[in-house]
């Protein structure tokens, strides 16, 4: 994998004319960086990738992720990463498409942080939410407390991938991300359990 150019804001992206991605503005023709971040280019599109908040793969973590490539012995595979993370076609039963939602288990790391995953599964339907992947420990919970009270409160069937992205179907979707909301911020908080418990059983009520 070639290297990256790390920017920061305000820095030069690229001089040429092209589509602009993410995190990025122009001035005067020439395309500027607007976060900390990884430069990605191509031939149509130039954007920025933040560094903040980003997932570095360990071996034997389960995530979440969305194939985004094909080439010809394996699907690139975005994990909520700066580095390239791929499954094998081998491991595969069915051509999988762009856009395709999984789950899959960190196989290796290698020495550059790309990471080769295994024991794949296809979701269809649903939506992937995101929490910082730092503070994917307190949406489990001890014992997975918290995880089943989510589970419970909204009535949706999830999976909590480590990298950050969560894949929700059914029940109350957006009872969920307020949820997810609030531990998000109060990650730091003792009885952190408790209080989502009553944030729940309150929003139940109300309704």
């Amino acid at each position: 994998m070639s290297e990256k150019k790390i920017v920061v804001p305000g820095d030069l992206v690229t001089e040429q004319r092209t589509r602009l991605g993410s995190h990025v503005f122009t001035e005067n023709g020439k395309v500027y960086s607007d976060a900390l971040g990884l430069v990605y280019e191509d031939r149509d599109s130039a954007a920025v990738v933040p560094l903040r908040g980003k997932y570095i793969p360990r071996r034997g973590d389960l995530v979440v992720g969305i194939v985004e490539s094909e080439k010809f012995s394996v699907y690139g595979v975005a994990i909520n990463s700066i580095y390239a993370s791929y499954v094998s076609k081998q491991e595969v039963r069915d051509r999988l498409k762009r856009g395709t939602v999984i789950s899959a288990k960190v196989f290796d790391v290698n020495e550059i942080n790309e990471a080769k995953m295994e024991d794949l599964r296809v979701f269809y339907g649903g939506e992937i939410l995101s929490v910082t992947p730092v503070k994917i420990p307190r949406v489990i919970g001890k014992s997975g407390s918290m995880l089943a009270q989510l589970k419970d409160g909204t009535g949706c069937n999830i999976l909590v991938g480590r990298n950050g992205w969560i894949w929700a179907k059914g029940g109350d979707i957006n009872l969920l991300k307020e949820a997810l909301d609030l531990i998000e911020r109060e990650a730091h908080l003792s009885n952190l359990t408790n209080k989502v418990g009553d944030f729940l059983k309150e929003k139940k009520v109300n309704k």
